[in-house]
């Protein structure tokens, strides 16, 4: 069971202190609770209340099998989000946003793909075969993509949400998630616009106590999604169990009734049949003529 939302942890953590007041987003009004030497002050009520809504929706996705990819590119927030990802085992960014990360998924997989044909390289041998020049620039290419996408190795289709650190800083990010109806979860600032965003947690996301007490609450819904759907043993929206499903042969096509056969006639007698030529030949033996003077 996760752990409750109290407000005085929220205080003690510095969640409520927003921007300076010249800053502000006037769409953050309804999460403002006053001002107080020129910074607003969060209504931290309202935050915890948000709080449980997002881990609410987190927990539900986590527990589908599905992803969750965690955006947080700040100095003060990397290292927090980095360690609460993995924790989670879920997919993160924290150096900078690759463009296309999320619309051109296909060629950020394809660069992904290569540090796996690297390490293929050094295992069979194909490496060493290579000059020194060859090689220094292959390990700098492979020391490259570790660091920008090494952390999403993992994730072989597009993430089921996103959680930002900071919506005005990962703007991009937020514009390539709102493009392809992905739902977005963020910390949002004073002086940041909560109306894009889908589970608003109004809080700072400048200080790094404040992220990591944000961050906690989400890990650990995340963490216990992940734990129900282990004790239940349901695989129905895992990556695996979708592939299975569409290996599978489709059900509808065995409950088809096979294709009706056409009714055997019943076999009659020589004289049956020449009764029924008898019968039908004055029909067929009549001109156009008489049947014109008959009906006369």
């Amino acid at each position: 069971m996760a752990k409750k939302v109290v407000v005085k942890d929220l205080l003690e953590a510095g969640v409520h202190f927003g921007h300076l007041t010249r800053k502000w987003n006037p769409n953050m009004a309804p999460y403002i609770y006053m001002e107080r030497n020129g910074i607003h002050i969060i209504n931290l009520y309202k935050t915890a209340a948000k709080i449980e809504e997002a881990t609410e929706a987190l927990k539900k996705i986590s527990a589908s099998g599905r992803k969750i990819l965690f955006v947080a590119t700040k100095k003060q927030a990397k290292d927090i989000v980095a360690e609460k990802a993995k924790a989670a085992n879920m997919p993160y960014i924290t150096e900078r946003w690759p463009g296309g990360m999320l619309t051109n998924f296909v060629t950020i997989r394809k660069a992904v793909k290569k540090m796996a044909t690297i390490d293929r390289m050094k295992q069979d041998g194909t490496f060493m075969t290579l000059s020194k020049k060859e090689r220094l620039a292959v390990d700098r290419l492979r020391a490259k993509l570790e660091k920008n996408l090494g952390s999403i190795s993992d994730m072989s289709r597009l993430p089921a949400a996103l959680f930002v650190v900071d919506t005005t800083r990962e703007h991009i990010a937020v514009a390539e998630a709102l493009k392809l109806n992905i739902p977005i979860f963020a910390m949002v600032d004073t002086n940041s616009d909560p109306r894009v965003i889908d589970y608003t947690i109004p809080s700072n996301d400048d200080a790094s106590k404040s992220i990591e007490a944000i961050m906690s609450f989400v890990s650990e819904a995340v963490i216990e999604g992940l734990s129900e759907r282990k004790s239940g043993g349901d695989d129905s929206d895992d990556e695996e169990g979708m592939e299975k499903k569409a290996k599978a042969p489709r059900k509808d096509k065995e409950a088809r009734p096979a294709k009706k056969e056409k009714a055997e006639v019943p076999s009659t007698d020589e004289e049956d049949v020449k009764d029924m030529k008898e019968a039908q030949e004055p029909v067929r033996q009549k001109s156009k003529k008489e049947v014109l003077k008959e009906e006369e």
